[in-house]
């Protein structure tokens, strides 16, 4: 059993900043995400595009965005739990949430801050016969751990950033790369495109535009897969098929723990973004209420005030001062102390 005092859903930015602003508070807190990675979209979908309206970052790219909030909040120690879906959620006696992931890891909590984004992400899929038979076995939507592909032969699919990273990554790790897209134009950063280019050149990346695969082969794992190009069928050998066609935001089980919901959003109090279920929040583009605006800076500002309710309810009758962070310093969970430089009074004679 994993416990800690606030127990997030969702390890995008809204997630990774409460983690901040409850260490603030001396609260610990832990992060479940069906991704691998922390950042949620950020991460997963457009690391490398910009973003234009954080405060006090006049331009800052996503995945860096990400980084930045992970170095923000690491003296505070957060948890994680990744790859793994919130399933259920079940209050005890003593009025903390026992919420359990698809994979069976339980987790306490006194307070359940659900900061999903849009929903738990789902790969889409994509339409090829038996493909489901080969999850697992060949078959993989996210790379967790890139050695598993090394000196293998990997085939990705796919036009966006994550394709095109993926693809140079694993260039210097499998045996054989081969990025297959249905189009000879990517979607992806200028400089990712130029890289695979390169990569071509030298031998070290296969891409194969315009095509699209359309089959699997393989007794009981992925052996070789299917390309489909200018009307002609080519078989290509192969131990891996990664196919990276983005995600798809689905609220998910979360839809069915009895939260009021509205058009697939989460119905929250705007007084501290709490659901119909007390000691349970909503933060950032998961909750709605009148006048919502799906900004990441909106999601901060949510988390900043859904966690002075969280104080209240895990410190009943104890109160809490709030001081500027440049008048009271911050006192990390490991032992770091961060603080503005004291005055120095000195007389004019």
């Amino acid at each position: 059993m994993i416990k800690t005092d606030i127990l997030i859903i969702g390890a995008g930015p809204t997630g990774l900043f409460t983690v901040f602003e409850a260490g603030l508070l001396k609260l610990r807190c832990h992060l479940i995400d069906a991704l691998p990675i922390p950042g949620g979209q950020c991460s997963e979908i457009y690391p490398k595009k910009p973003i234009y309206d954080i405060p006090g970052f006049p331009e800052v790219l996503a995945g860096k965005l990400t980084d930045n909030l992970l170095e923000q909040g690491k003296q505070f120690e957060p948890g994680f739990t990744l790859g793994e879906r919130a399933e259920t959620i079940d209050k005890q006696e003593d009025g903390t949430f026992i919420v359990t992931t698809n994979r069976g890891t339980k987790h306490q909590a006194p307070v359940v801050a659900i900061a999903g984004g849009l929903g738990s992400f789902e790969p889409r899929k994509p339409l090829i016969e038996k493909i489901t038979f080969y999850e697992d076995k060949g078959v993989e939507y996210f790379i967790k751990d890139p050695e598993v592909y090394r000196n293998k032969k990997v085939v990705i699919s796919g036009g966006g950033d994550s394709a095109l990273d993926w693809a140079i990554f694993l260039a210097d790790v499998a045996s054989e790369v081969t990025l297959v897209h249905r189009r000879n134009e990517f979607r992806g950063a200028l400089d990712s495109v130029d890289t695979v280019q390169k990569l071509k050149i030298l031998g070290k990346i296969n891409l194969v535009t315009p095509a699209e695969v359309i089959k699997l082969h393989g007794e009981d794992k992925v052996e070789a897969v299917s390309v489909l190009k200018d009307g002609k069928e080519e078989r290509i050998e192969t131990d891996h098929f990664i196919p990276l066609f983005g995600l798809s935001p689905k609220l998910g089980p979360i839809g069915n723990w009895g939260l009021d919901i509205e058009k697939n959003a989460i119905k929250v109090d705007t007084f501290d973004y709490q659901t119909n279920i007390p000691g349970v929040f909503a933060i950032g583009d998961v909750n709605t209420y009148p006048g919502k605006l799906k900004l990441i800076l909106c999601g901060f500002h949510e988390a900043t005030l859904m966690c002075q309710s969280a104080f209240k309810i895990i410190n009943p009758g104890k109160k809490h001062v709030m001081k500027y962070t440049t008048v009271s310093g911050i006192d990390g969970f490991d032992g770091s102390r961060k603080e503005a430089p004291k005055v120095v009074v000195k007389s004019i004679i």
